[in-house]
């Protein structure tokens, strides 16, 4: 099948993924997607096998957090679309853009429960309520369609995973005419409405005490944020996914403590309230919603947003880019006497937040400390649901967007190290740092041979040891549970990490930390350092 019009519809898939600008694909071959894998010897596409499909949709996740396009995963029929259907939900909860294609059984089987091999009574429903559609391409020409409708999700509506699913034999037919070049253009959000802009304006405009509260959504509008923070003496507080939206030590910058007692209370306080590109969801605040007294301008491309706990009293349903702009040109300077006091006012709530920290976040404090100062501000860190990472969330700094990378929504384990090896790959050079707990660290450790084979910059896992499921045991404690299936027998990770090929270090105090930091960060390739909590 080597003449261009005597390709199989696998082959020219490939071609058109590649005329889209698809660079990287992650997955495992099996005997399901052969035809899938006949186009990549022939292609610029680099494939990254990861060793479970878990793992290639947690690297889809991480690379296209990092480069603002989508992650591409393959994989096959069945258990290959179940094992990667949790890192599906996970990119569905916190919009991130990734097309899983899959196969599926012929044309003819399918539905008929004949228990074919890899075969689900309907593959489609596995992932329907965990993406922006999933659907099958009954033929060849269904293919370019729907490509073009998912790259439409990706570029005109809130990203989220899309699954097509191409059965067996629609992969190994030659196609009828050649679509490969058929690539969809269209890019389009929204603009807002000219006289809820105005509305906006002269409510912002009039505000005594205005915030801003800036989530994923508006990582493309960092410049705009904090013109306009500056024009109206407004802080700016991020949601986990905004994080680096302005520069840590800008004075009107908040940081990502929405999830704090004290950053509820200062929003609380606020006349008007503008939430940009922002769920404000119970995941990022730590509790059920905020006691808003004021009034709320909501930005946002996802109209489901403006009726939630957080009713809009003005709805702009515009990208935040476009938004943001628009209010710029009808917001004056404000008396700046206000963002003196607002610089002052939040000196004094980062100050409380700080003094406020418990015994074990000051040992995170500690260490966090450490990566700060030993890390270059390129450097990006991909975080798990472990402890030292809550804190992080809302204590570490960071000086650019999607740099902080942490599973918000869904809060799956396992999320770390697989969504780090995407990002490492999608920014090759880049320093990274894994920052994964004990416990979660094994839900998909297999994924060390991928980071070992195909990373070439410096990639360093900070595993945080309490021998425990320390959240969990934490919580039962709390609650008058005796700790219950939280204390687990854990292996030597260090021998296991350096069966697959990293460097180890294991510090055996705080003080030895930043020197096993910094040779990892010169080692052009993967370290573990085994950071043990006791110790710290």
């Amino acid at each position: 099948m080597s003449d261009k019009n005597n390709i199989s519809n696998g082959q020219a898939l490939v071609r058109l993924l590649e005329n889209y600008g698809v660079d990287t694909v992650f997955g495992i071959p099996g005997v399901h997607t052969l035809e899938l894998y006949r186009g990549l010897p022939d292609s610029r596409i680099r494939h990254v096998l990861s060793r479970h499909e878990q793992g290639a949709g947690f690297m889809a996740d991480g690379y296209a957090r990092t480069v603002g396009k989508p992650g591409v995963c393959f994989l096959i029929s069945g258990p290959g679309l179940t094992n990667a259907s949790t890192a599906i939900g996970q990119a569905y909860a916190d919009s991130v853009p990734m097309l899983v294609i899959s196969s599926v059984n012929e044309v003819p089987n399918l539905g008929k429960g004949w228990g074919e091999l890899h075969e689900t009574q309907e593959q489609r429903a596995i992932t329907a309520p965990l993406t922006a559609f999933s659907a099958t391409a009954y033929t060849g020409e269904d293919i370019p369609h729907l490509i073009a409708r998912a790259f439409s999700v990706f570029n005109c509506e809130r990203p989220r995973p899309v699954h097509i699913e191409i059965p067996m034999d629609v992969l190994a037919a030659e196609i009828d005419y050649d679509w490969t070049g058929a690539v969809s253009t269209f890019s389009q959000h929204p603009s807002p409405n000219a006289a809820d802009l105005h509305s906006a304006a002269n409510l912002l405009q009039d505000a005594e005490r205005p915030v801003i509260i800036a989530g994923g959504g508006a990582t493309g509008a960092g410049e705009q944020i904090a013109q306009l923070a500056e024009r109206l003496g407004a802080p700016v507080f991020s949601t986990v996914a905004g994080k680096g939206i302005l520069p840590s030590r800008h004075p009107l910058y908040a940081g990502a403590v929405l999830c704090l007692e004290q950053g509820w209370n200062y929003v609380e306080n606020a006349d008007v309230v503008l939430a940009v590109g922002t769920e404000m969801a119970s995941t990022d605040l730590w509790r059920d919603k905020l006691d808003l007294s004021g009034k709320v301008i909501r930005v946002d491309i996802d109209p489901r947003r403006f009726h939630d706990r957080h009713p809009a009293t003005i709805a702009l349903l515009a990208d935040a880019e476009s938004s943001l702009s628009g209010l710029l040109e009808s917001i004056e300077v404000s008396d700046q006497t206000r963002a003196a006091r607002v610089a002052t006012e939040l000196e004094n709530m980062k100050a409380d937040i700080l003094n406020g920290y418990e015994s074990l976040q000051q040992k995170h404090v500690r260490v966090l400390d450490v990566l700060r100062r030993e890390l270059p501000d390129e450097a990006f860190l991909s975080t798990d649901m472990t402890q030292i990472a809550y804190t992080g969330n809302h204590y570490f700094s960071v000086e650019q967007v999607n740099s902080w990378l942490h599973p918000t929504g869904f809060g799956t384990l396992g999320y770390a190290l697989p969504a780090g090896i995407g990002a490492g790959l999608a920014s090759p050079g880049r320093p990274g740092v894994v920052l994964a707990g004990d416990g979660g660290f094994l839900y998909t450790v297999q994924e060390l041979a991928t980071a070992v084979e195909e990373l070439e910059g410096p990639l360093v896992i900070v595993l945080w040891n309490n021998d425990s499921l320390g959240q969990i045991r934490d919580d039962m404690i709390a609650t008058g549970i005796p700790p219950v299936a939280v204390m687990p027998k854990n292996p030597d990770y260090q021998k296991i990490a350096e069966g697959f090929g990293c460097r180890v270090a294991g510090p055996t105090s705080l003080e030895m930390l930043p020197e096993a930091l910094g040779n990892a960060l010169r080692h052009k390739g993967v370290t573990l350092i085994e950071v043990r909590e006791e110790l710290m």
